[in-house]
């Protein structure tokens, strides 16, 4: 294979993203076997056990810096765990194996099988905790959004830069009563908001094109990988993003510590998330406003795949036919 690394300023070789279109491809496949059962725990394991076996195949040294951990009470991808063949690139890993489990297990669109790789050292190492954040897309004056600011100020801010009213600016947040606050603030402003029941990586996507998604800004509190997974993508299609980790307990502060996080109030930059040469790979589970969830034909299986890479800021899309049972183990 391909050489994968370069010294110090080298990248991740683009032979390396295709395979990790093949890594979320099979977690995915492996998952949409179970849409509509109704076992959340059971799609999960699925999607965990099929991606881990097919990062074990790839000729890298990686270790999973940023993953599930507890909070789904799944085995996980945990948090620590090295993968690979332990030959090869020595490579940061943050895994979403399946992204809305819910979404799977009701049949509900937005499931997706995600995954960030970058060179070590480059994504941000922290515990299993939720994550505050803020996303916009391109184009905009750096500095525009702030996390601390209220979201009076961040909508003014945002339809100021864009030149128009704030009625016409859409925020997208997750549907949980935690953000209630939020979301009364927001339409205080004028600003619509869109709000969905899982899946913050492709909300905070959305925001880089709103010309065709209609979502100018991400707002509200989710998972840190997600969070992680999703500015791994920001460095590739351009945006801003800020989050800071919620450490709301001693055990969270004491982990967070234990990987060298000394400011548990710390507001981490889109840079501080994700850097260097990213690659991050997201396969369709169920249908959704992303990706088309991956089909079951006579004879093949269908599967609609994103992989970002920042180096060269590129958005492939796959569209991949596997065919059975070769798509099991190819």
């Amino acid at each position: 294979m391909a050489e994968a690394l370069t010294q110090g300023s080298r990248v991740v070789a683009r032979t390396l993203a295709l395979e990790l279109a093949r890594v979320t491809e099979r977690a995915a496949i492996a998952a949409a076997g179970l849409r509509g059962q109704g076992n959340e725990k059971e799609a999960d394991q699925a999607a965990v056990d099929a991606m881990r076996a097919e990062l074990n195949s790839l000729p890298i040294d990686g270790i999973v810096v940023i993953g599930e951990g507890e909070r789904d009470e799944a085995p996980m991808l945990f948090i620590g765990e090295r993968l690979g063949s332990g030959e090869g690139p020595s490579v940061d890993l943050a895994v979403d194996p399946l992204e809305g489990t819910t979404l799977c297990a009701k049949d509900m669109p937005g499931a997706i099988a995600v995954m960030a790789m970058a060179e070590r050292g480059s994504l941000l190492a922290a515990p299993d905790v939720y994550m505050q954040k803020i996303a916009i897309g391109p184009g905009y004056p750096d500095g525009l959004i702030d996390l601390d600011a209220s979201p009076a100020d961040n909508i003014a801010a945002l339809a100021r830069a864009k030149g128009v009213a704030p009625a016409q600016i859409t925020a997208i947040i997750l549907d949980r009563p935690r953000h209630a606050a939020l979301v009364a603030a927001v339409r205080a402003t004028g600003a619509a908001v869109r709000l969905i029941s899982d899946g913050d990586i492709a909300g905070i996507i959305f925001t880089t094109s709103p010309e065709e998604t209609g979502i100018d800004l991400y707002l509200g509190t989710g998972a840190a990988p997600e969070g992680v997974i999703a500015a791994g993508a920001l460095r590739c299609t351009g945006g801003q993003m800020q989050a800071r980790l919620i450490l709301d307990s001693a055990d969270k502060r004491r982990r967070a510590e234990g990987m060298g996080i000394t400011d548990p109030n710390r507001k981490y930059g889109l840079a501080d998330l994700a850097r260097g040469d990213v690659i991050v790979a997201a396969t369709g589970v169920t249908d959704g406003a992303l990706l088309r969830g991956v089909r079951f034909k006579p004879g093949v299986i269908e599967t609609e795949t994103v992989v970002y890479r920042s180096a060269t800021g590129t958005v492939r899309r796959i569209l991949g036919e596997h065919r059975r049972p070769a798509a099991f183990g190819d």
